[in-house]
């Protein structure tokens, strides 16, 4: 057997377990019984420090000098995999196990406390774990950045979006910052000059909206044979390719929420379950990094499901579901709601405008704390100023300030800029498919997905993590990542 194969022996293994590993941690996070918590922190750390022990046994040192003598002799797949395989390696062996362990054990036992505070508005009862959980942060991302030769956040940030840059990413954001307040600004003057939308009244009752958004799912190509849709504090989609679970949080005087939430959620699923079968438990089978997954997710919510065509299939469904009636349940109406430009408090309910002034601030933010230019109990001032200078509001409260994203709470720095980096890509992938095949408009406007997905598929999901992000984006639409595409088309949308 050659070094190769024993390679991806083990890390097919490793896999499982890190599988075994996320459905735990969705059991955690929508039916587990709080009484519970302690015991399935002490099995996800468990897993963890098995996990990372399997890559930092001192026999992989030999077997990779060995594998990357033999490169030569593999396909392109494969010699892919194998520098996938070894960028994960130089991070597993940056860390010991205690630290491993104890990073684990701070990140759901802080995850806990948050979910308790977060409704209290209680930052202060967050603290304490919270400030475990930044210190071994950083001790982690110094330990990789040692090892990867690269800074204390592009270290955090290449567990996410593999060989991303800041540098690269502050010069983006900085260009937005610069855009979007005169942007945000006439969006807001044309909207007030337009009578306002009619309201929809509700109840909706969660069982309806739960079985509207089944429609939709089903309609975008979700396949509940491998998936499932449950209710959370905080909706994600986890699981494995062949069972992706997406969960959801319902307010009944809103479906318009829950509903682009479960859409944005299957963006996600349909990634996973289009990545190629034939590289399932290998590291090059996997998606490439965090940019492209939510370019997935946005495309499909905001690219595709917010566009006039598919709120026109959507909106006798929706007025089906709901009992609705009269004009306030019209296409244009709806179309209104749904492209409502106004600054808000909360990231998950930001319109397209708005959105990115919401990650440039967690991003600013996440970079000085790793940096230890910025004290933790500072966070909710910094917060609330920070959203203040960018969209001219102040959160009430830190429920709707620092303590509204789980992200941080269970260990995800470095993750907060791959959001709007996703939505540049969507806004790039949506355009380039739409001159590859024209038809794709006026299917989404029969709730027929088919056209768009089959061109993600072949061009995004298919390719899975053979290439970089930037390769399979300038594959796919014929240049690297353009800012420039992002800006036209919020204002196609928005100044048409």
């Amino acid at each position: 057997m050659t070094a190769y194969d024993q390679l991806s022996r083990k890390f097919k293994r490793l896999h499982a377990l890190q599988e075994a590993a996320g459905i735990l941690s969705w059991d955690m996070s929508t039916v587990m019984p709080s009484g519970g918590a302690e015991a399935r922190t002490e099995q996800l750390a468990t897993l963890s420090v098995v996990c990372h022990e399997t890559l930092t046994d001192p026999v992989m040192d030999d077997l990779f000098d060995q594998a990357s003598a033999e490169a030569s002799g593999l396909g392109d797949w494969a010699q892919a995999n194998l520098t996938e395989m070894r960028r994960r390696w130089l991070h597993a062996t940056a860390l010991d196990s205690d630290l491993v362990e104890a990073l684990s054990k701070a990140c759901k036992r802080c995850e806990m406390v948050w979910r308790e505070a977060r409704p209290k508005s209680d930052f202060a009862a967050v603290l304490p774990a919270m400030t475990e959980v930044l210190n071994l942060t950083r001790q982690a991302a110094a330990a990789k950045a040692e090892r990867l030769d690269c800074s204390l956040y592009d270290a955090l940030l290449d567990e996410y979006e593999p060989g991303g840059s800041s540098q690269r990413i502050d010069a983006v954001f900085a260009d937005l910052a610069d855009f979007l307040p005169g942007f945000l600004d006439a969006v807001l003057t044309r909207q007030s000059a337009l009578p306002p939308a009619l309201p929809l009244e509700g109840p909706f009752p969660s069982a309806q909206q739960e079985a509207l958004g089944r429609k939709m799912m089903a309609a975008v190509g979700f396949d509940f044979d491998h998936g499932r849709l449950d209710v959370s504090l905080h909706p994600f989609c986890g699981g494995v390719p062949d069972d992706v679970r997406i969960t959801t949080r319902y307010d009944e005087d809103d479906f318009m929420t829950a509903l682009m939430g479960v859409l944005h959620e299957t963006g996600h699923a349909m990634y996973e379950r289009g990545l190629p079968q034939d590289w399932r438990l290998q590291p090059v089978g996997e998606a490439r990094g965090m940019a492209m997954h939510e370019s997935q997710s946005l495309m499909v919510e905001m690219q595709a499901c917010r566009s006039a065509e598919f709120v026109a299939f959507l909106a006798p469904l929706a007025r089906e579901a709901f009992g609705g009636s009269g004009p306030a349940w019209e296409a244009d109406n709806l179309l209104r709601h749904y492209n409502l430009v106004k600054p808000d408090f909360i990231r998950v309910d930001a319109d397209e405008v708005t959105y990115p002034a919401h990650v440039i601030l967690r991003y600013r933010l996440e970079k000085a704390l790793i940096a230890g230019e910025m004290e933790l109990a500072a966070l909710p001032d910094e917060w609330n100023r920070g959203l203040k200078d960018l969209l001219g509001i102040a959160p009430p409260d830190d429920r709707r300030g620092c303590l509204q994203d789980i992200h941080w709470y269970d260990g995800a720095w470095g993750y907060f800029p791959t959001y709007t980096l996703g939505a540049m890509t969507a806004a790039q992938l949506f355009a380039a498919a739409k001159r590859a095949r024209p038809e794709i408009p006026e299917a989404l406007g029969r709730g027929d997905f088919a056209p768009l997905m089959s061109w993600l598929r072949e061009h995004v999901h298919a390719q899975a993590s053979s290439a970089g992000f930037e390769a399979i984006l300038e594959r796919a639409s014929g240049e690297a990542l353009n800012p420039e595409i992002f800006k036209a088309h919020l204002k196609a949308r928005y100044l048409p």
